[in-house]
């Protein structure tokens, strides 16, 4: 710690010696806060975050591995950013999936936000209790999965522990959200800070990621602001090409083909009930507008990654298309039943959001 302190920099090996001493419980938690604390304050190198998923995906993770046709995506965020919004990236995830891309989530509950990505699919009716063989069955079914990173079924001995008790972003919440059961080759990442953009992309390809996307999206007045792709501002973008090339950009949500909005546009609901009857309400096409224009904008990248469209604007409309002719919401009744060991309970609950969204089935 007090090397970390003086700001300097560790060895991947001697990370994942510290955290894998961590994640057993091997130090008091004062000290396992301590030094969580330390290396943000420090700064985290690449080689660091690669030492903290590897003690985290050895000791860890349960693993698993589906069997599905091309390539399984990942999408999701760290958390901790400075704005809150609505859950984006679980109905970009669910178009995505429409869209014929294959995804494998992993999640978690809301630490310091209103609803996480685990808490909304819950209200949904989707089983987020039932282990990695339930997400991985999914996976395989209907193209979508999640797993949640914060249950002792996916993560048995302290990621979820700490994640559940720390406040502040860490190197656990890009490292953790990293250490999905699975080895996913395409990622779509937001992360808490514009300042961890190159670090995240650095990290991703060496674990194994053959292309991704890593941004951080900006308020108008230029204030860091929110893990995924903004339509407040522009959004800073690192992409892993299919080369191992690392690209880095900056683009104007005009330029994606959407107008600016205001972030309180984007405020989220306020509760997992509320955010769910929000996401079932957008998928049907009631909520047009900036709340729209921030989900397409978010799966336009998984499309880009899955070789279904070759740009942005190309991957919104796309998104656009399926909101409008319903598709979004099939697969979301479809992910409902697929992810659930008590198919009658997840379906109760779906149709309980859909009578208070006001839709049909």
């Amino acid at each position: 710690i007090q090397r970390l302190i003086n700001k300097e920099d560790l060895d991947r090996d001697t990370i994942r010696k510290m955290f894998t001493q961590v994640l057993e419980g091997e130090q008091p938690e004062l000290q396992q806060g301590a030094f969580l604390a330390a290396l943000a304050a420090k700064g985290e190198t690449p080689e660091e975050i690669a030492g903290a998923w590897e003690a985290i995906r050895e000791i860890d993770t349960i693993k698993v591995e589906p069997k599905v046709d091309g390539p399984i995506l990942d999408n999701c965020g760290t958390g901790m950013d400075p704005l809150k919004t609505f859950n984006i990236s679980t109905t970009a995830s669910i178009l995505a999936a429409a869209g014929g891309v294959v995804l494998a989530r992993h999640g978690a509950r809301s630490i310091t936000s209103k609803c996480g990505t685990v808490d909304v699919a819950e209200a949904l009716g989707v089983d987020v209790e039932g282990g990695v063989e339930v997400a991985k069955k999914s996976v395989e079914k209907c193209g979508l999965g999640l797993f949640n990173g914060m249950s002792p079924l996916v993560h048995p001995k302290g990621l979820f522990r700490i994640l559940s008790q720390i406040r502040f972003g860490t190197t656990l919440n890009i490292a953790g959200s990293l250490a999905s059961p699975i080895l996913p080759h395409l990622g779509v990442r937001g992360v808490f800070s514009p300042e961890m953009v190159d670090r995240v992309a650095e990290v991703m390809r060496e674990i194994g990621y053959k292309e991704a996307y890593v941004f951080h999206g900006f308020k108008d007045d230029g204030q860091p602001a929110m893990d995924e792709i903004s339509n407040l501002g522009p959004t800073i973008f690192c992409r892993l090409n299919e080369r191992g090339h690392l690209e880095k950009f900056i683009l104007e949500p005009e330029e994606l083909g959407v107008k600016r909005a205001k972030a309180e546009e984007l405020a989220p609901a306020g509760s997992p009930d509320k955010e769910a009857v929000g996401l079932v309400r957008l998928l049907a096409g009631q909520a047009n507008g900036a709340r729209q224009d921030a989900v397409c904008l978010n799966t336009a990248p998984m499309f880009i990654l899955a070789r279904r469209v070759e740009d942005f604007k190309a991957g919104v409309e796309l998104a656009r298309e399926l909101i409008f002719s319903g598709k979004g919401l099939v697969k979301l009744e479809e992910w409902v039943s697929c992810q659930n060991r008590e198919s009658q309970v997840g379906q109760a609950r779906f149709e309980s959001v859909l009578k208070k969204a006001g839709v049909s089935s």
